[in-house]
C-alpha cells in the first residue's frame, strides 16, 4: 500500500489557443497530510483540482490517488475521495436533509450519515430549509457536509472557507484539523485565506503560472513566524564581520536591498546594544528593526519576483 495520497508526474494542461495553465507539476502529498496549494487567479490551482478529480483530461503527464491512475470512471476510488471544487451548489428546492439524503443515496453511504453531517457542520437549525434560502455560508457548510457524508480518506476541497463567517472559518479549521490528525484523513485544499492556511497547513506549495515554485514543510512555515531583527549597512561585509566577532549569527537575507537577520535572543530583546556595537565598530546601521514575515507577506514577496522575472 502506498504512503502517498496524492501523487502527480509532470501534470500537464495546454487549453486550445496555447495556454499553458499547469505546467509539469510534480506533487507527492502524503496520507495524513493538510496540504494547502496557493497561487494567483489564473495559476493553476483549480485545474489541478480538476485533473485529480478525473473531471478533466491532462494533456499530458499522470496523476494517481492512492496509488491508482485518475480516470472518471473508477467507483471504488471515487469511494475514497470526498470534493468541494470552486462553488457550493445544491438542489435549491429540496431542503438541507433532502440534499444530504440523495447524496447519501449516491454515495451508498450508511443511514446515519445525513444525521452525522448535520452535527458536524452545524446545520442543526437549517436541516428542514429550502437549499435555495440559505446564506453562502450555509450553502458552504452544506456543501461540505455533502463531501463529508462517506467518511473519505481524502478531501479535495476549492476555497473551503469560502463565505464563511470568522467562526465559521475557525470551525472549519478545527473539523478538518481534527480528520487529518485523529481520522487519518489527508486534506488537499485551495485557499485565499493565507492566514488561515498558515494556521492550519502542514505543507504548502506555490504555483505561479502552473509551475510549482516553491514548497515550505511544517518547519519552514514556523522559521517564517519567527521574530527577527533586521540589520542594514552600507558595508555590510563590515557588519557581518563585527557581529560575527560579538558571537552573532548573522544570515544574509534575500532583500533589496540586502540585510542582515539575526535570531538571536540577545539581539531581539536588546537591539540598542546591537546598534551600539556597530556604531562603535564603525559601520553605524542605515536600517534597524525587529520583523515576522507572514505566509502572506512570502508569498506576495516570491510571485512578484517570478511575475517580474
Amino acid at each position: 500500500m502506498t504512503d502517498l495520497a496524492i501523487l502527480t508526474t509532470a501534470l500537464t494542461k495546454r487549453y486550445p489557443g496555447g495556454v499553458l495553465a499547469v505546467d509539469a507539476l510534480d506533487l507527492r502529498v502524503g496520507r495524513g497530510e493538510i496540504y494547502a496549494l496557493l497561487g494567483l487567479n489564473g495559476a493553476g490551482k483549480s485545474t489541478t483540482i480538476r485533473m485529480l478529480l478525473g473531471m478533466i483530461r491532462p494533456t499530458s503527464g499522470a496523476a494517481t490517488l492512492f496509488g491508482r491512475t485518475v480516470t472518471p470512471d473508477a467507483p471504488a476510488l471515487w469511494r475514497r475521495v470526498g470534493h468541494l471544487v470552486e462553488s457550493a451548489t445544491a438542489y435549491p428546492d429540496l431542503t438541507v436533509r433532502e440534499n444530504l439524503d440523495v447524496a447519501r443515496r449516491l454515495q451508498r453511504a450508511d443511514a446515519g450519515s445525513v444525521a452525522r453531517a448535520i452535527e458536524r457542520l452545524g446545520l442543526g437549525p437549517y436541516a428542514g430549509r429550502k437549499a435555495g434560502t440559505l446564506s453562502l455560508g450555509n450553502l458552504q457548510r452544506l456543501a461540505l457536509a455533502r463531501a463529508l457524508l462517506h467518511e473519505p480518506e481524502l478531501l479535495v476541497l476549492d476555497e473551503p472557507a469560502n463565505g464563511l463567517d470568522p467562526a465559521g472559518v475557525i470551525e472549519i479549521r478545527e473539523l478538518l484539523r481534527d480528520l487529518a490528525r485523529n481520522g487519518g484523513a489527508t486534506v488537499f485544499m485551495s485557499s485565499h485565506i493565507l492566514a488561515e492556511v498558515d494556521l492550519l497547513a502542514t505543507r504548502v506549495g506555490i504555483v505561479h503560472r502552473g509551475r510549482l515554485i516553491e514548497e515550505l514543510d511544517s518547519d519552514a512555515l514556523a522559521r517564517h513566524r519567527d521574530p527577527r531583527l533586521q540589520v542594514g549597512a552600507r558595508d555590510l561585509a563590515s557588519a557581518e564581520r563585527i557581529l560575527l566577532a560579538a558571537g552573532f549569527e548573522p544570515v544574509t537575507a534575500g532583500a533589496e536591498p540586502a540585510l542582515l537577520e539575526l535570531r538571536d535572543p540577545r539581539a531581539l530583546q536588546q537591539p540598542d546594544a546591537v546598534a551600539r556595537l556597530l556604531v562603535e565598530g564603525g559601520v553605524p546601521p542605515t536600517h534597524l528593526a525587529l520583523a515576522c514575515e507572514t505566509l502572506e507577506d512570502h508569498f506576495v514577496r516570491l510571485t512578484s519576483q517570478e511575475s517580474a522575472a
